[in-house]
């Protein structure tokens, strides 16, 4: 029976940790506050990198084929027979590097003092709190017919590095500093969601060495493989959902969600708990 709920535990968490990769609500505000409901006692570094790889698959089956094109316009480029579509994809590889040179840097400066941060249920509301700010004021934000550029998408690195801290979703700040640039909403939730990549492969492999040297146990694999599933599977239709969000510029909505969360959490944790 212990098992079984436990089992369950993984999966709620899975389906938490894809829902809110990519959806602005922060996903590791979220597993944070859902770890503590559900009193999960897997969840640790093996359970928080199986889920992150989980939401990196969705990401790269969602959009396989401008992946593709990333991966073989600097060939073309090199061989000097690319064409516009591959001289605009080699550009967006330039940018996601631009854009991951700040995660790279916050995350090797901070990689000590990561797991305090988490540790803080006050600062997860307080930057839930800030995440319902920003998206409500998004749809007030005019669109001015720029192009992303280095300048441009080193800013919105920034926005993923500051994402750091729990209850700050990296979706929503970055496609906030995004719209706030002036840039195309659905352009810049694009970049977003492909810059994500190399941020989630960093992230993973910066924990991977302490992982191989204290494996998980083979009573861990089964909830490692179901959470990494259910966020794989939650994380394809958040995507989904949030691109035909952002179309509407609908964001505000997710901001209210926010902004109510942690106004519960606050009052609950000065005057309850």
């Amino acid at each position: 029976m212990t098992e079984k709920l436990e089992l369950l535990k993984a999966i709620i968490l899975g389906a938490i940790q894809g829902l809110t990769e990519f959806l602005p609500i922060s996903s590791s505000g979220h597993l944070v506050l859902g770890s503590e409901l559900l009193n999960f006692q897997e969840q640790g570094l093996a359970f928080d990198i199986f889920v992150h790889l989980g939401t990196l698959f969705s990401v790269c089956i969602v959009f396989r084929e401008e992946l593709l094109g990333m991966i073989t316009a600097p060939l073309a480029v090199l061989q000097k027979r690319a064409t516009e579509q591959q001289t605009r994809f080699f550009q967006w590889d330039i940018y996601v590097v631009v854009a991951t040179l700040p995660a790279v840097v916050v995350g090797l400066l901070l990689k000590y003092s990561i797991e305090g941060i988490f540790s803080n249920i006050l600062l997860v509301y307080c930057m839930l709190f800030v995440t319902g700010i920003i998206m409500t004021v998004t749809p007030h934000l005019t669109e001015r017919k720029v192009k992303l550029n280095c300048p441009r998408a080193l800013l919105i690195g920034c926005a993923q590095a500051m994402a750091i801290f729990p209850g700050l979703s990296r979706s929503g700040s970055t496609i906030f500093v995004g719209m706030l640039l002036g840039l195309n909403r659905e352009t810049v939730a694009r970049f977003s969601f492909i810059m994500s990549i190399p941020a989630i492969l960093g992230a993973a492999a910066l924990q991977s060495r302490e992982l191989i040297h204290n494996p998980p146990g083979s009573d861990s694999l089964l909830l490692l493989a179901a959470g990494m599933v259910a966020s794989a599977i939650t994380g394809y239709f958040a995507i989904i959902l949030l691109l035909n969000v952002i179309r509407k510029n609908k964001l505000h909505y997710f901001g209210y969600y926010c902004l109510l969360l942690a106004s519960c959490g606050l009052l609950y944790t000065f005057f309850i708990a």
